[in-house]
């Protein structure tokens, strides 16, 4: 299949409507009966699932599951930042003067990813990662670090897919679709983590809506269909763990890095 037909089919696909359309089947009843080939299809390894596959009423509901406790560990190590996914690093490095360099060969703008907040100055010399979650992943979001929410942005765009294909075909992926944006306060400064939303994903959604203060690792959102996280750093704040680097699988509750200490 040509490039071009493939750009034009992701295009079509990006509209909401299809996302509604396939959101709405994800939450119907009739979904439950694929469950288990989804989870056969995709190597999803349901004995780490909190409940058994028959226990889940949707599709939906399967893919936003939890896990048994103890299924993550997180991270103990001093003044750390934690993967807040399991997820493939598809990027990573420091911001070169608000520009996010080398995603998937397209740069971005930190403030076209942020939706040109004020708070973008804050991470113009900071440390970024991209996420990647793929079906086979574990779909809720942590806490990288343990802190109070300062502020959050809901941007509505569009659903283009956040596989390789789309990152590298499709323009600006990551400051086009939908985005939910929380900025984090902690010890060592702030963080921002950038939810992506992606094709047929009908929403990202916050666990506890109204939480204002969270410990590392706490269930903090989830992705109702694949996707990608931005993690940025405040400038010039953080130092990354030596075995991590672009293609690495992570885990959440993993850490990423360490927080330096200012005199």
């Amino acid at each position: 299949m040509s490039s071009k037909w493939m750009n034009w089919m992701t295009e079509l696909s990006s509209r909401k409507w299809i996302a509604s359309l396939t959101g709405k089947f994800s939450h119907s009843k009739l979904s439950r009966l694929i469950i288990p080939k989804f989870a056969k299809a995709y190597g999803i390894p349901i004995e780490e699932a909190e409940k058994e596959l028959k226990e889940y009423a949707t599709l939906n509901e399967f893919f936003t599951r939890k896990l048994k406790p103890g299924q993550r560990p997180i991270s103990t190590e001093a003044d750390v930042m934690v993967s807040p996914v399991d997820s493939l690093i598809t990027a990573m490095g420091k911001i070169d003067a608000g520009t996010i360099l080398n995603v998937k060969g397209q740069d971005y703008s930190l403030d076209e990813i942020l939706h040109h907040s004020p708070r973008a100055e804050t991470y113009r010399h900071g440390y970024f990662f991209v996420l990647y979650l793929s079906p086979t992943d574990y779909h809720r979001i942590h806490t990288p670090v343990a802190g109070k929410k300062l502020e959050f942005e809901h941007v509505k765009g569009k659903v283009y897919p956040v596989n390789d294909h789309g990152m590298r075909n499709m323009r600006q992926v990551l400051s086009r679709n939908e985005r939910l944006i929380t900025y984090i306060e902690h010890a060592g400064g702030e963080v921002a983590v950038v939810k992506v939303g992606a094709m047929n994903v009908s929403s990202i959604k916050y666990s506890v809506p109204d939480a204002m203060e969270w410990k590392l690792g706490d269930d903090f959102a989830y992705f109702e269909f694949g996707s990608t996280v931005v993690l940025l750093t405040e400038n010039d704040t953080f130092e990354v763990s030596p075995n991590v680097e672009i293609g690495t699988k992570v885990k959440m509750g993993q850490a990423l890095g360490h927080f330096k200490h200012h005199s």
